[in-house]
């Protein structure tokens, strides 16, 4: 497990999928803001956090590292992220993350961002994170600033949420810019 002041990110682990899905998936509201495909109403086994005999490992050569947010001081699962689309050639990534409604606004995904950073640049070699988050999103922009992310620029109605276009801010940071 990658540990931080707060949270730790491991595998995905059995049942962390059936929670997950109940509070991240089932949510549409969150759904739609967080993700760029659709919602379909999906039984569990076929969920997005759903993993093939419930195992999941991080694996650059898939082009994603998928773990589960960890609260250090209870053991408890927080959420979920994700260094996905990664490019080996150009070296950088992107960092999704979603922290389950009890988690949220207490640290949990400015720790968890900072880890996934650490894994990327220290464990990949990375040279590069990227993040995207709506232009409404003020928790996850201030999770990027804070991170020391740089904001590179908006994509204007990038996004289609529940029956409109959203802005999309995007986010960088390289290696050298990590503090750690």
């Amino acid at each position: 497990m990658l540990r931080g002041e707060l949270t730790g990110l491991r595998a995905r682990a059995n049942g962390d999928a059936a929670i997950l899905h109940a509070e991240l998936y089932e949510d549409v509201e969150v759904w739609l803001r967080g993700s760029h495909r659709p919602w379909t109403p999906l039984p569990g086994q076929r969920s997005p956090y759903a993993l093939p005999d419930d195992e999941r490992k991080a694996d650059p050569e898939t082009g994603a590292a998928e773990f589960s947010i960890v609260e250090l001081i209870t053991g408890e699962l927080a959420g979920s992220c994700a260094l996905w689309g990664m490019d080996t050639h150009n070296r950088y990534g992107h960092i999704g993350i979603e922290l389950r409604p009890a988690y949220r606004g207490r640290g949990l995904g400015l720790d968890a961002v900072r880890l996934v950073c650490r894994y990327g640049f220290s464990v990949l070699g990375l040279h590069r994170m990227q993040l995207e988050t709506l232009a409404d999103n003020h928790a996850m922009i201030a999770v990027a600033e804070k991170a020391g992310f740089t904001r590179e620029g908006t994509l204007r109605g990038e996004s289609w949420v529940n029956g409109v276009f959203l802005d999309t801010v995007v986010f960088g940071l390289l290696a050298e810019e990590f503090a750690g």
